[in-house]
């Protein structure tokens, strides 16, 4: 055992010597940050806290803390979305909120009101309502009844069920959408911010959707 220990231990002096500094180094070709990376893989943006997928695409963070006066009527942890500006705000105390950039409905999807988070889901599966099915066969595009969680589901790597409606604040699998009047009237972040506000936000917190 101890030789096997000591054969282990050489092998990785080795590498980290022959591997190059942080940021230049390689694993067949790609970029990682250090030897045990190169070594054992791990190259990719990849989330901690759930199952890996590889290169899911979680796009960039647009999370700001910033001062927000008009949050103070609401209670921390309340989530407000405004279409118009394409933001979501998740108020905090003393007068700040945490802003970030997000999709919403696009033109005949749009909408308003207010609810509680009923539940959250990590990589959440896709059942498309039978009125978006029909709809998208129209088009030539024949969605499936039921898609699982991972990389290439729309609803990305995180989900806030809003009420009992059909609407959801949820991830993307296309990044470059955020900021657009995209979706079928569900807000949508980036993995990454999507991630982020999954930890922040609770069960039973108001979310208050304007235009």
């Amino acid at each position: 055992m101890r030789r096997a220990l000591l054969t282990f231990s050489a092998i990785v002096l080795a590498a980290a010597v022959a591997t190059p500094s942080a940021g230049a180094a390689s694993r067949n070709g790609k970029q990682c940050s250090n030897f045990i990376e190169c070594l054992f893989g791990g190259i990719g943006n990849r989330d901690s806290s759930g199952p890996s997928f590889g290169r899911a695409n979680y796009g960039p963070s647009t999370r700001k803390l910033i001062s927000f006066p008009q949050g103070a009527k609401h209670a921390s942890g309340t989530i407000i979305v405004d279409t118009s500006e394409r933001n979501l705000y998740l108020i905090q105390p003393g007068g700040k909120a945490y802003k970030y950039r997000v999709g919403v409905g696009r033109q005949g999807f749009q909408w308003s009101g207010s609810a509680k988070i009923s539940r959250k889901a990590e990589w959440p599966s896709w059942t498309p309502p039978k009125s978006m099915i029909a709809r998208e066969k129209k088009k030539g595009v024949i969605l499936p009844a039921r898609m699982e969680g991972g990389p290439n589901n729309p609803l990305g790597a995180r989900s806030l069920y809003i009420g009992s409606s059909l609407y959801r604040i949820h991830g993307t699998n296309n990044p470059s959408s955020i900021g657009g009047a995209v979706s079928s009237g569900c807000i949508r972040l980036t993995n990454t911010d999507i991630i982020d506000l999954h930890k922040r936000a609770r069960v039973g917190a108001r979310v208050i959707v304007r235009r």
